[in-house]
């Protein structure tokens, strides 16, 4: 069966790869890959076709690591980001490959929370400056998971506009490649803090940067769900309709930039989905209106936890969607959340997933 659609499931203990049939209906599980490490975060380079992890060892420390052949075989980088001040990496949380133009340019973002690139597809590494020593790092501070830089998002429009997320520390925007960088959380609320809402502090859980809208961009806080339209500069919260405004994971679909796709989950000290039900929330009026859509999702006595690179989705026509739980259940629907059937079970807890569509 030649794959229309590959998901790269991370997970505790490795790496799997789910492969659909044409239609995303038959679908077959590989065995583990990068077996035993856990897999922070899988991303493709649409440039060159390679697949990227990043993963963490409770005994060999934090690597990241190459595949060339879809998957099947992967390489351990010599070298992983390292920070000029004596602070130890913990683990890298998010890969980004650059512009077509730079072909060698690969970010990193990372615990501690720091920004990372490469010139020359992850030989080598240096600190990006401009954010790592900005003047208001100061006010990062660990969230519930830990102090990291989870969320890279390039402009395809311009190759010198970078967004980044700190959680807990906001969003922020360069326009000159990453020399420097400012602060871009206008009208995010941030109730933990002594300020309502503060120029910088806040704990973004995920954000996105919609492929065809970049002016577009979107975002699950601690403190609810947010929509931009002038690139971050300004955000309105869309929280209004939903069950609840805490959660971690976000997908959208890249035909449509007013849709978006979240899971709710019941507090910031509960952590599991709303209500004991899995389900995912979608709204196609960018954020006017929403509605749950779980049909062939477990909806009673569900305590599981979605984790914020555990909802993915891929380029086709409708927009398919995949789910990753904490119980190790990888869920997916070819109709944009409206049916959804389960791919994978009994795996070691989801971390992250990655759609590849082999033929784009």
């Amino acid at each position: 069966m030649t794959a229309a659609v590959q998901v790269l499931i991370g997970t505790r203990r490795g790496l799997f790869v789910a492969s659909s049939d044409a239609d995303r209906t038959g679908w077959r599980l590989s065995d583990p890959r990068l077996a035993g490490r856990e897999i922070y975060c899988v991303a493709r380079d649409e440039r060159s076709g390679a697949l990227w992890a990043a993963s963490r060892h409770s005994v060999w420390g934090p690597h990241l690591h190459r595949s060339d052949d879809g998957g099947e075989s992967w390489r351990v980088l010599e070298n992983a980001p390292q920070f000029d001040d004596g602070r130890p990496l913990v683990a890298v949380w998010s890969i980004a490959p650059g512009s077509a133009t730079r072909p060698g340019r690969i970010f990193a973002g990372t615990e501690p929370a720091g920004l990372f690139a490469s010139d020359d597809d992850g030989e080598s590494w240096r600190p990006v400056r401009g954010l790592n020593r900005h003047a208001t790092a100061a006010t990062w501070q660990p969230a519930g998971g830990a102090l990291a830089l989870h969320s890279i998002a390039l402009d395809p429009r311009d190759e010198d506009r970078i967004w980044c997320a700190v959680s807990a520390g906001g969003v922020y925007r360069s326009d000159d490649g990453g020399t420097t960088w400012a602060p871009k959380n206008g009208g995010l609320r941030a109730e933990f803090l002594p300020t309502r809402f503060p120029d910088t502090g806040q704990c973004v859980h995920r954000m996105l940067v919609h492929p065809a809208d970049p002016d577009r961009l979107y975002q699950q806080n601690h403190c609810g769900v947010y929509r931009s339209d002038d690139r971050g500069d300004t955000w309105v919260e869309i929280t209004a309709g939903l069950p609840s405004e805490f959660g971690y994971a976000l997908a959208t679909d890249p035909g449509d930039a007013d849709s978006l796709f979240v899971v709710p989950e019941e507090s910031s000290h509960m952590r599991t989905v709303y209500g004991g039900r899995l389900a995912v929330w979608a709204t196609r009026d960018a954020g006017a209106t929403w509605a749950a859509r779980g049909a062939g999702l477990p909806d009673e006595n569900v305590y599981v936890s979605v984790l914020r690179e555990g909802l993915a989705f891929d380029s086709l026509d409708p927009v398919g969607l995949y789910l990753g739980t904490s119980g190790g259940h990888v869920f997916a629907s070819s109709d944009a959340g409206a049916s959804w059937a389960m791919i994978a079970g009994f795996l070691p807890r989801v971390l992250s997933l990655g759609v590849v569509v082999p033929s784009a």
